[in-house]
């Protein structure tokens, strides 16, 4: 099999990623978190890493973090977890001190090592909108140094591509849960990929 994963098909390059040991955090982890949805998505979703749920199940998103973005998904674009594509710019769990117990963004090192999945991933998707999740994937996929907050529902570019930036579910939970008035803003954030996309625009319902 190449090693290059920018000529990979998809399935050799999902068995690529599940047996890589480019970078350290294949010591620790318990499952490689590949990715989850249709390789025909028309819209992808990109957070940052796998935590302790996913790490566990091989699936991501799944935790209340995931939970909080199913409802996203589901009740308020009227789509299904199927319907879209949904990865991160890690495949493995970082942890502090690869101890295991807290989660924490990826580092370069670690992203380096790892990224070539998800560009390539993107590629075979061939998406119509990307939403980026938080700092560590909207600054990946952008090459910039700005903040989530200042990014926030402009509408970007990867590789001709359109890109939403938009807050991760995790910072929703921990900034006033399902009261945050952050929630408001993914929801305007999400709205405008709809639009985009011609989806029709129902209520918030997540």
């Amino acid at each position: 099999m190449d090693s290059n994963p920018a000529e990979m098909n998809w399935e050799e390059l999902k068995q690529a990623a599940l047996g890589c040991k480019k970078c350290r955090l294949c010591e620790t982890r318990k499952t490689v978190v590949f990715g989850e949805g249709s390789p025909s998505a028309r819209v992808m979703f990109i957070g940052e890493g796998p935590g302790k749920t996913e790490d566990e199940t091989g699936r991501p998103f799944v935790g209340r973090a995931g939970e909080l973005l199913t409802r996203i998904v589901e009740n308020g674009m009227g789509l299904t977890r199927q319907d879209v594509y949904i990865a991160n710019v890690v495949k493995c769990r970082p942890t502090v001190d690869q101890k295991g117990f807290k989660d924490r963004p990826p580092d370069p090192e670690e992203t380096a090592a790892c990224s070539p999945y998800l560009m390539r991933q993107i590629q075979l998707i061939a998406p119509e909108a990307i939403v980026t999740l938080g700092n560590p994937s909207t600054r990946f996929l952008l090459q910039t140094s700005t903040g989530i907050t200042k990014l926030r529902g402009k509408w970007a570019d990867y590789n001709g591509i359109p890109v939403m930036p938009t807050y991760h579910p995790s910072y929703v939970l921990r900034n006033g849960g399902e009261k945050s008035p952050l929630r408001r803003d993914v929801w305007e954030d999400i709205k405008m990929v709809m639009n985009r996309l011609g989806i029709p625009v129902r209520s918030p319902g997540t």
